[in-house]
């Protein structure tokens, strides 16, 4: 019975000293995994950040009404592979695109202003690699064909001065979306033709009266042809939106004026 006792005394102690010993362990190490688990958390997120999404706003009503002013949105950066700026201040210089895919006609895009390959343009994709562009009476042909303009109701904002009239383009892949422009025309409703060289983009603003695009050359300010190394991806989706006369408001951090100028329903909205 002793023995017993001995031993049932023995492995209690043993027990003992194994809690003892991880409760230590946890109690000496607690700031060196709080710092494990945030630079982890910073790793993924600039992973993320480089190589599939990158977070976006819009400054700007060129893509009205499909982007509209205080929009924040995600670019995947995967749709067309990587170029020297899918990188943080060009960070890796190479030439050309590495896992190339080639854009669609329609796309979103979000690209470097190619007279300063630093400024961040978002315009959508109407012209591809040896097109042929023309602009007659507002009306976009492609290669002769016209993409047709069906009335679709009037878009009404705090920018415009009155209702504005909207259509739905088709282009002739099939991609329908969304432009404004008044019925009055414009300096951009009659165009040159324009022959898209090989490598580059023909861009274009929705909101077609008041986009700066590549219907104006780089030297009278506008984004002339968009080279394909200068393209950083395709807006996805739109993940915040606040009305805004400031572009560069944070929203996030200003919750009590949420409920008046949150736009609640363009939340995870899929950018077409």
């Amino acid at each position: 019975m002793c023995l017993g006792r001995m031993r049932s005394r023995s492995h209690i102690s043993g027990r003992g000293e194994n809690v003892s010993e991880a409760v230590g362990k946890k109690a000496e190490n607690p700031w060196r995994e709080t710092a494990k688990i945030i630079a982890q958390a910073v790793v993924i997120a600039m992973v993320v950040r480089v190589f599939l999404f990158q977070p976006f706003n819009i400054p700007s009503g060129s893509m009205k009404s499909t982007l509209l002013v205080g929009d924040y949105l995600f670019v995947s950066k995967l749709s067309y592979g990587y170029s020297r700026y899918s990188f943080p201040w060009d960070i890796i210089p190479f030439k050309g695109r590495i896992f190339a895919t080639e854009p669609k006609r329609g796309d979103v895009a979000v690209f470097k202003l190619p007279r300063d390959n630093s400024t961040d343009y978002i315009k959508r994709i109407i012209g591809l690699p040896g097109d042929h562009i023309q602009v007659r009476d507002g009306i976009v042909y492609i290669n002769g064909q016209p993409a047709l303009q069906a009335p679709a109701g009037e878009y009404v904002g705090p920018e415009e001065s009155g209702p504005k009239p909207r259509y739905e383009e088709t282009l002739p892949n099939g991609v329908k979306h969304y432009v404004l422009h008044w019925a009055r025309p414009t300096e951009v409703d009659n165009t040159k033709p324009f022959d898209v060289p090989a490598g580059h983009y023909f861009m274009m603003g929705d909101n077609r009266d008041d986009s700066l695009d590549s219907r104006v050359p780089t030297w009278q300010g506008g984004v002339g042809f968009v080279p394909e190394e200068n393209l950083i991806g395709r807006a996805s989706i739109i993940f915040f939106s606040a009305a805004t006369d400031d572009p560069k408001a944070f929203h996030l951090t200003s919750p009590w004026s949420w409920p008046i100028d949150v736009r609640w329903k363009r939340f995870f909205h899929l950018i077409h």
